[in-house]
């Protein structure tokens, strides 16, 4: 039995940051970072039927025809993507009442709708990319007693060893679930996202506090492995691709290129960009 003080319910039962019941959450579920773009999603549902606000978590069920589907906002990093995904396991996992794990698995989709900044000067701004691995530069799953496979741990060694001046932190790294992608963006851009655990300074910007590392984003963008390259930056998808595979979950991170760092450029219609890739990804649904 898992103790109240590490699986925290409301007094309604229902898990404590997301104010959710486990009937009240699809299998496939789409997360956004802003609590505004929920309803960007859900306006193109044709019913819903849950509603759930509490602190950055906005959670919106319903129809796209006969296909049930959550939104949930996140929030901006991968602290919240420990919470998120973690009391969405809980939800279809664990039996809230006896607080026991469940005999038999339930596996969610995920399906997450950001917007990122380019790495490479030939990506071009508006466009739609989908992360094949995330990096993640910040901590969170080095807390965790999960282990990469062979071919991600080549992939994170690699890029550690390439930089002249080493990441100030563990890295780690985790591929998306192939068949999701191919199934939501068949034709989109692919590449690595490297998860960065700030805006500013974590990736390369510098306002008036100095970047330590002035050269990272050259270092990074170099960085090739068999024609694999880091193409874009964002503050979730490694989290996200760590704890959904940690789980026994599907996810896939698709990008709205809003900026290119290389050309100094950023999109002249950043909300329309973000709206058609919702489009696009619910089509596919």
């Amino acid at each position: 039995m898992i103790a109240e003080s590490e699986l925290i319910l409301n007094p309604d039962g229902s898990v404590y940051h997301l104010h959710l019941l486990p009937e009240e959450i699809a299998e496939t579920i789409i997360t956004v970072g802003d609590p505004d773009r929920v309803s960007e999603v859900s306006k193109h549902f044709d019913s819903i039927e849950v509603k759930r606000n509490k602190r950055e978590f906005v959670t919106h069920t319903g129809y796209i025809g006969k296909k049930r589907v959550s939104v949930i906002s996140t929030g901006i990093g991968t602290d919240n993507i420990d919470i998120v995904f973690t009391e969405l396991d809980a939800l279809v996992n664990i039996d809230l009442k006896t607080r026991e794990i469940k005999e038999k698995h339930t596996t969610l989709d995920f399906i997450r709708i950001g917007t990122s900044g380019a790495l490479q000067a030939d990506i071009d701004i508006d466009s739609f990319l989908i992360s094949s691995h995330g990096l993640g530069l910040g901590g969170l799953m080095l807390y965790y007693d999960f282990e990469e496979n062979e071919s991600e741990k080549i992939l994170r060694e690699s890029i550690d060893n390439q930089l002249i001046n080493p990441i100030p932190v563990p890295t780690y790294l985790y591929e998306n679930s192939t068949d999701l992608a191919d199934k939501i963006g068949p034709d989109m851009l692919r590449g690595v996202t490297a998860t960065c655990p700030g805006f500013y300074a974590p990736q390369g910007r510098q306002l008036r506090g100095k970047v330590r590392n002035q050269k990272m984003l050259d270092e990074l963008r170099a960085w090739s492995h068999n024609g694999t390259r880091i193409t874009n930056f964002e503050m979730e998808t490694a989290g996200i691709y760590g704890m959904a595979r940690m789980l026994g979950h599907r996810a896939i991170s698709c990008n709205a290129i809003l900026a290119n760092r290389a050309k100094g450029e950023f999109s002249a219609a950043p909300k329309k960009v973000a709206g058609k890739l919702i489009e696009t990804v619910l089509e596919k649904l």
